[in-house]
């Protein structure tokens, strides 16, 4: 059993997937969010800038889904250069705090339309 999750104050998909799926009522996962607005248009500016918009739009699906940072269990963030790490860490710490889920982190040659991060969520939701 699952369901799509979908929510205006994130933005629309720019290929075929969902922005999330929940499965059996309980988990959650959440495709790769990038600093896409709602709006459609892309956060210029520095990783921290770009991070900071990826974490609102994970927060906007995680309402959506009914869920919390603190149900996040596993993350993977991907970057366009580890050379960013460190300034998008300290944007990622701010937003889960204490709660810390698992995570992967890996630089790739290219994200889509070209941004400096995206990050992907798997949640636990009561």
């Amino acid at each position: 059993m699952k369901s799509i999750i979908y929510t205006q104050n994130a933005p629309a998909p720019i290929g075929p997937y969902s922005q999330g799926i929940k499965a059996h009522g309980t988990f959650l996962f959440l495709s790769g969010q990038i600093p896409l607005r709602a709006d459609g248009t892309i956060v210029e500016g520095d990783v921290q800038d770009q991070t900071r918009q990826v974490i609102t739009n994970i927060s906007a699906l995680l309402t959506e889904a009914g869920c919390s940072a603190a149900q996040v269990v596993k993350t993977t963030v991907f970057l366009k250069s580890m050379n960013d790490f460190a300034a998008m860490n300290s944007v990622y710490e701010h937003y889960f705090g204490e709660s810390k889920p698992a995570r992967s982190t890996v630089e790739v040659s290219r994200l889509p339309k070209d941004v400096l991060v995206e990050i992907e969520v798997i949640a636990v939701c009561d």
